[in-house]
């Protein structure tokens, strides 16, 4: 979440970068404000009555030593009284506490000053375009069916046995999505980041950390009973290793990259957009996080954009990069390029990847810090999918269809031990 103090000390530059992401109410932040000096009030009349209570101690433990009795006890009186009243101001200040914390959570972070204002994805700026867009005819066959003609992927079984959005992968499916898992990994360990294992759920805390709560809500599982939350990306529990930790200066950058399956209810999804594989309920992804010195963060960004592009390239496929504008930027983010990839048959582009960086909004929530020099501060938090396998597959299997088969970049050969899905 945003700092306090900076939302006090720039109310109105708060106010005009929020409305680039379609974000109006001001009324929010006059609130935070407001109740923030209320805060303050009360907590400087706790200070000013523990302060006399103290005070009142010492007098009367010397008019007892003294032998002034009656004039202890008078004093003993307002003591009680003190005392009373400190526990109702300690009960008012810790409402008011949660309350601004509630506020707060509700304010999204502002955005870099790079990103532009816009409504929604027709307003994204196109940065490059690279690769050539394959040419099919007439007869090319979408992924789904490519998919049930070969018999690699199960649209029909996973409904059957979880519901639309769960597939089965099997045969050279399953290999395939192996392969892509293990070349991911091997180009980011290569490239200095240290392989996590993470758990495929999180409690309130971490989902709240990396800010999925409570902007999220309505589209993460939630199991009840248990209070936990399966992960809609391997992001939630990577960055939340770090969660109340203070690091050293020369510890930055961290670098962790994650393999996990992630899980969203894509509450409201439905038209043909939905098809196959371009929009499921549980999907891989090897997701990269880094946490960086926040006057370095943005050349991060940039390697780490670098990074998502060299995979796409390896893989043959045409993609673009776009700088999201204010109205389709995520809650959390402060900047995100977003990759898509060409997809054939479909003849239309697939988000593949969005890599982003989040200031200290993150860290904010976290108390992510980092020590040097002898000052405290908050790091700043950046991921990106490195990369999310189900639009890939599919664009994969749309863009190399032949006569012949399915033809397997030469790059994944290797780790699928087949050149064609026949």
């Amino acid at each position: 979440m945003l700092q306090l103090s900076y939302i006090q000390e720039n109310k109105e530059e708060v106010l005009r970068k929020l409305a680039i992401k379609n974000f109006h109410n001001s009324d929010l932040i006059h609130d935070i404000i407001s109740l923030d000096q209320k805060r303050k009030e009360t907590q400087k009349s706790l200070d000013d009555n523990l302060a006399r209570a103290n005070s009142l101690a010492k007098e009367v433990g010397k008019l007892f030593k003294e032998g002034r009795r009656e004039e202890a006890n008078a004093i003993k009186e307002e003591t009680a009284n003190l005392k009373h009243d400190n526990k109702e101001l300690a009960g008012a200040l810790e409402i008011i506490s949660k309350e601004l914390n509630e506020l707060l959570l509700d304010v999204p972070n502002i955005p870099h000053e790079s990103v532009k204002a816009g409504k929604g994805e027709e307003d994204n700026e196109i940065l490059v375009e690279e690769g050539k867009i394959p040419a099919t005819d007439e007869k090319a066959l979408p992924h789904w069916e490519l998919a049930s003609k070969y018999k690699i992927i199960d649209f029909k079984l996973g409904s059957k046995v979880t519901g639309a959005g769960f597939p089965f992968y099997r045969g050279k499916g399953a290999k395939l999505q192996r392969a892509l898992i293990s070349f991911f990994l091997d180009e980011a360990i290569a490239s200095g980041y240290e392989e996590f294992q993470p758990p495929l759920f999180v409690n309130e805390d971490s989902a709240y950390g990396t800010g999925q709560l409570p902007d999220k809500e309505g589209q993460m599982y939630h199991i009840g009973e248990d209070r936990l939350y399966p992960i809609p990306t391997a992001e939630v529990p990577i960055t939340n290793i770090y969660r109340d930790v203070i690091l050293k200066e020369d510890e930055l950058p961290v670098k962790n990259v994650a393999y996990s399956s992630c899980f969203r209810r894509e509450a409201g999804s439905y038209g043909k957009d939905v098809r196959g594989l371009n929009r499921l309920h549980q999907f891989d992804k090897v997701e990269i996080v880094q946490i960086q010195h926040p006057e370095r963060s943005y050349e991060t960004l940039e390697e780490m954009k670098d990074h998502a592009a060299g995979l796409l390239k390896k893989l043959g496929l045409p993609y673009r990069i776009l700088r999201l504008c204010g109205g389709d930027l995520s809650f959390t983010s402060a900047l995100t390029y977003d990759f898509e990839v060409y997809s054939a048959a479909q003849k239309r582009w697939l988000e593949v990847s969005s890599v982003s960086n989040f200031e200290n909004y993150q860290a904010n929530r976290m108390k992510l810090r980092f020590k040097g020099k002898g000052k405290t501060q908050l790091a700043h938090t950046l991921n990106g999918s490195a990369l999310a396998l189900p639009r890939i597959v599919a664009a994969l299997l749309e863009n190399n269809q032949t006569e012949k088969g399915i033809e397997i970049p030469e790059v994944l050969v290797p780790y699928t031990g087949f050149e064609v899905i026949d």
